[in-house]
């Protein structure tokens, strides 16, 4: 019943989502990779970034809204910013495995350097898309500047209680695919497992703060990107669930790509990890894992304020959060 709230609101004050103009530059089966341009059309003349988004949620988490987006914090810095769109996975790309993955991921690096002309990048990666980009940084590292994780579990002996759900004892998830790809609907029942009062709690909080035409707007958006995810591969998932979260492969040094083992010691560039104090999805130690186990002789735990997703798009992060990424970058894609 509380949705119903929403139609009150003038509708001219709902926010515009994705602000930041764009081109699609590059393709590969359902993914796309963007490069943004700044309010003059132009791209970024400074160090090239690559955004990773979790394979699950929509990529514009990292530009939600004008004031809320850390692609225009980054373009209005002046870097050249490429970010992965995964797509929406159909019922027939069940069968795309977690290889398949990194080898994409592996292209869109390519395309980034080939199309931006520079031959080095720096890379983040948000929530699953960190994992996915610490892996491919540890098979790949050449050419990569600096590596931030952002929120995203390296120690998954350390994840909370997505952790415990997971665990092979009660959860096998050879069976949960067998019927196909993982839809939003089973992740979303999920994630509300973790907090169950939370959506009775988010809309009476939003009842408080609905006099506010800036916190409908910031509410209004965080809603529809919420509510706009995607299938998860079948075979992607099992190999997710059994090898990281089950088996914790990645931390013991055992989980393999396409034959090839994951060294995270072999991520030599500087590190950054970025957690959120109250991140129940991916828990501090979760994330912070990667800067024991990386090879980098430079590394930086910034810790802030907020949950999962809040900590990434509230208030504070476009003018804590945002300016720290974008420093980062600057500072090691110029030194390279």
């Amino acid at each position: 019943m509380f949705p119903s709230i929403l139609p009150a609101f003038d509708p001219a004050n709902k926010p515009q989502l994705m602000p930041t103009d764009r081109d699609t530059v590059f393709a590969d089966g359902t993914a796309q990779l963007f490069r943004f341009r700044n309010k003059q059309g132009l791209h970024g003349r400074g160090p090239v970034v690559l955004l990773v988004p979790s394979m699950i949620n929509r990529w514009y988490v990292f530009d939600l809204r004008s004031g809320a987006s850390l692609i225009e914090a980054l373009v209005a810095d002046d870097l050249d910013v490429f970010c992965i769109d995964w797509g929406a996975p159909q019922g027939e790309d069940r069968y795309i495995t977690w290889q398949d993955i990194q080898e994409r991921l592996h292209r869109m690096f390519r395309a980034a350097k080939r199309i931006s002309g520079k031959p080095q990048l720096g890379v983040l990666g948000y929530c699953m898309g960190a994992t996915l980009a610490a892996v491919a940084v540890a098979l790949h590292p050449e050419g990569i500047t600096s590596l931030v994780n952002l929120a995203g579990p390296i120690d998954f002996s350390k994840a909370g209680v997505l952790a415990e759900f997971t665990d092979a004892r009660w959860f096998d998830a050879h069976a949960i695919a067998a019927p196909g790809n993982i839809t939003p609907k089973q992740m979303q029942e999920g994630f509300t497992a973790l907090r169950p009062t939370l959506q009775i709690g988010k809309w009476i909080g939003f009842a408080d703060r609905s006099h506010d035409p800036k916190a409908v707007q910031a509410f209004v958006a965080m809603e529809a990107w919420a509510n706009d995810n995607v299938e998860f591969p079948a075979a992607a998932y099992t190999t997710y669930i059994s090898q990281l979260y089950q088996g914790n492969q990645l931390i013991q040094g055992t989980h393999r790509v396409g034959g090839q083992r994951v060294d995270l010691a072999n991520v030599r560039c500087p590190v950054m990890v970025v957690c959120a104090s109250r991140d129940t999805i991916c828990p501090p130690a979760a994330a912070t894992a990667l800067i024991d186990r990386c090879g980098a002789t430079e590394t930086k735990v910034l810790e802030v304020p907020g949950g999962h997703v809040g900590a990434v798009i509230g208030s504070r992060a476009s003018r804590e959060l945002y300016p720290a990424m974008a420093a980062w970058f600057r500072r090691h894609g110029e030194l390279a």
